[in-house]
């Protein structure tokens, strides 16, 4: 351990650094407590040891004991308790490239660096892929149930609007239609997942499409059943379906290291591209059939 010299601008960068490491420890310790799984508790402690280790290799060189950011480890906790621990644990070392640009430049000026940098791409590319989360093991039956009804119901709501020219009519409809597609979706996802797996994991699975597909139903049809003007309801029913792909594809891609700017687009263009088709299938069946509801 060594440094050519270490002058105030590196001492400064070096506490970023250490307060960094010591936060990411208290993170660790404090999610590896409330688990209950073995597994992930063992891991969660293992990974939290070894930022307290880096904590205490800057620490010989600062002479310094830094506190912990608090409020970071608690949003973080509280990302985790509601996104789930493999999404919040991503989320925080995706975030750390300040951080990571600080070890390369000290990497110059401090031997012993270069070990600290495999532990963390260690922890990027192997510790958190072995974090056992039951709702990832799902996550197949939530994009099932979310695609269907994001693709198919922004269209049939799109259509309801122009065919039936009133909101709470598009509302009615709407909940009929979704409450019939979300029991079908789940039979489905219940019956195809029953071959290849469990009853137990075949019917959570049917639990997490239907409500998935339930939720975002749910969500599309809001705007008709607070708001009279029908144009108004499809905007914001629209704005609503960019919102849930957002959010929706920002976690998979987080949680399962994927591409969300491509998923986000194709899912976009595929939902409006319906919904487009759909409304104007709806304004020709009520000019050709002339029905006036």
């Amino acid at each position: 351990m060594g440094c050519k010299k270490v002058n105030k601008a590196i001492i400064n960068k070096m506490i970023i650094v250490q307060k960094s490491e010591i936060t990411e420890y208290q993170f660790y310790r404090k999610i590896a407590s409330y688990q209950k799984d073995e597994h992930n508790k063992t891991l969660l402690y293992h990974i939290a040891d070894v930022e307290k280790t880096h904590y205490e290799f800057w620490k010989s060189y600062t002479k310094l004991d830094v506190k912990p950011n608090f409020f970071r480890v608690l949003y973080y906790y509280l990302i985790v308790v509601i996104f789930g621990l493999t999404f919040g644990v991503r989320l925080l070392e995706r975030r750390q490239i300040r951080i990571k640009n600080l070890y390369r430049e000290l990497n110059d000026e401090i031997e012993g660096i270069e070990e600290i940098l495999n532990d963390e791409h260690e922890h990027e590319k192997m510790h958190i892929d072995e974090i056992d989360e039951e709702r990832l093991k799902y996550i197949g039956s939530i994009v099932l149930g979310l695609n269907d009804a994001l693709v198919e119901f922004t269209g049939a709501i799109a259509g309801f609007t122009f065919a039936l020219a009133n909101t709470k009519l598009v509302a009615l409809a709407g909940i009929i239609a979704g409450i019939s597609a979300s029991l079908s979706m789940a039979s489905s996802e219940y019956l195809s997942t029953k071959q290849a797996s469990s009853a137990r994991f075949a019917f959570i699975s049917a639990l997490y499409t239907g409500a998935a597909y339930i939720m975002a139903v749910s969500l599309m049809i809001l705007p008709y059943l607070l708001f009279e003007q029908l144009f108004l309801c499809l905007g914001i029913m629209i704005f609503i379906v960019i919102i849930i792909i957002f959010i929706f594809n920002y976690y998979i891609a987080i949680s399962k290291q994927l591409s969300f700017k491509k998923r986000f687009l194709e899912m976009i263009c595929i939902s409006l591209g319906v919904a487009t088709l759909s409304f104007m299938i709806g304004f020709l069946v009520r000019y050709f059939i002339g029905i006036d509801i």
